[in-house]
């Protein structure tokens, strides 16, 4: 049956063709596709109507990429089931990907769009692909798979401008000489160490004092410019939104505002500008390295959680909340009130502890030093300039517990502060708001300096520089 109908679309077809055309290849001899036979029928192709595809410029969910060729069929058949094949130019050995097409030669645009961000991620930037068209013919049921032709395109992802970093500015932030919106006041957001279009998530946490706090979201490259209100500036639709969670615009953005004084975490998605407010998963240390009237600070998701601090045999506890009104986890995590201490067995020191409170653990990673690198310390980014720790005062009951060097000489250029000599641990970023988690070099400018340093957690870390 299959040669039947091979042979009836080959031979009606050949006379038609031969007479527009006296020298063509036998198309009924099936050539051989990687995935299945298929035909060529000479004049029968398909043209590109577009060179390049840019998806996120297209305001239609379809766009048009080729024409075809009338092609006379033999009597009862019709063109159906058309799509191209997407490969990479010059990447012949790259496997293939399919793409659905109308016999107009259109295709979705979330479809083109998922075939470019499965070869090269979703930054937008333009790729060249080869499109390869195949299409059916087909007559009762049964199907000749035609080949159109190829025809090299350029494509775009569907991508929003997502900046290499982003900060946070508003009324929580004023000072004495500043109102919060500023460059002085803006905050550094959190993020990984992954292309931003990867993972385009990132997160601050940060304390609001007063009610009716007014917010809104500057990217890096307005920062880095020196002109805060540049376009790209980011906020809520809707101004004055006091929404937990909504969409992020950077058209005309509102501000954004939170009603009660609290910890909060604001957490943006840049792939789809969206925002979700909440209140900041909190956990504290209380113990003898700190008087019991004190508390270090760890960061984290709820579950998981991060902090540096010093501990010593004597001691301790975790807790929700810094007066002992949330929860207590003693020894084991128990949550009794009478609950013991949990003691360490490991020598006191200063340490990276990691709390998991689903599987009731903690580990302890010992910090036995942190200091200063950078082209602008006096040893380069060869060695560090070390650091002396600076412990809680159980008499002065004075904010201790930082990391501190006196007088040290520093020339314009950058620095980042290290454990354990060592990149496995460090920190940068802005001053008040450092990050171990990739934080850029501390730019600073030639002067003699006392510098402190507080490593305490994500969202609470910061360095003190005194310039005499």
């Amino acid at each position: 049956m299959k040669k039947i109908f091979l042979y009836s679309l080959a031979v009606l077809a050949s006379v038609i063709l031969a007479s527009c055309n006296g020298d063509y290849d036998d198309w009924a001899q099936p050539q051989h596709n990687p995935q299945e036979e298929a035909i060529t029928i000479p004049g029968f192709t398909a043209t590109p109507v577009v060179q390049s595809i840019d998806c996120s410029s297209v305001t239609t969910d379809s766009v048009s990429i080729f024409t075809l060729s009338e092609a006379a069929l033999p009597e009862g058949f019709t063109l159906d089931n058309a799509r191209l094949e997407i490969i990479p130019q010059g990447e012949d050995n790259a496997i293939k990907k399919n793409v659905n097409a109308s016999i107009e030669g259109k295709s979705a645009v979330a479809d083109l769009s998922e075939v470019i961000v499965s070869y090269y991620g979703k930054r937008p930037i333009a790729h060249s692909f080869v499109a390869h068209v195949y299409l059916n013919a087909v007559k009762n049921g049964d199907a000749v798979l035609i080949d159109a032709g190829k025809f090299n395109l350029e494509m775009t992802p569907k991508s929003p401008f997502i900046d290499s970093g982003y900060y946070l500015v508003g009324d929580m932030f004023k000072a004495e000489d500043d109102n919060g919106w500023s460059i002085k006041a803006a905050k550094a957001f959190m993020h990984s160490d992954k292309d931003v279009y990867d993972d385009p998530v990132f997160t601050i946490t940060f304390e609001t004092k007063e009610a009716d706090q007014y917010w809104k979201i500057i990217p890096k490259k307005n920062i880095d410019a020196g002109d805060l209100w540049a376009d790209g500036v980011v906020g809520p639709k809707e101004n004055g939104s006091i929404s937990e969670k909504g969409d992020l615009t950077n058209v005309g953005p509102g501000a954004g505002m939170i009603k009660e004084p609290g910890k909060y975490k604001l957490t943006l998605n840049m792939m789809d500008y969206s925002y979700t407010i909440e209140p900041a998963p909190e956990l504290y240390m209380k113990g003898d390295a700190n008087g019991w009237d004190g508390y270090d600070y760890l960061a984290g998701d709820g579950v998981h959680f991060t902090g540096f601090m010093y501990l010593n045999q004597n001691g301790f506890k975790f807790t929700t909340a810094p007066d002992w009104s949330g929860t207590g986890y003693g020894a084991n995590f128990d949550t009794a009130p009478d609950a013991k201490n949990i003691v360490i067995t490991e020598p006191a020191g200063y340490y990276q502890v990691d709390v998991d409170l689903s599987k009731k653990t903690y580990t302890l990673t010992p910090i036995t030093s942190i200091g200063i690198i950078g082209s602008a310390s006096p040893k380069g980014w060869d060695s560090d300039v070390d650091m002396t720790y600076v412990p809680y005062n159980k008499d002065t009951k004075e904010v201790n517990g930082y990391w501190e060097v006196k007088n040290i000489t520093l020339s314009a250029g950058e620095i980042k502060f290290r454990a354990n000599d060592d990149w496995a641990i460090s920190w940068g970023g802005e001053l008040d708001n450092l990050t171990t988690k990739n934080g850029g070099n501390i730019t600073v400018e030639a002067g003699t300096y006392d510098i402190k340093l507080y490593a305490w957690a994500e969202g609470y870390a910061k360095c003190v520089m005194t310039k005499k």
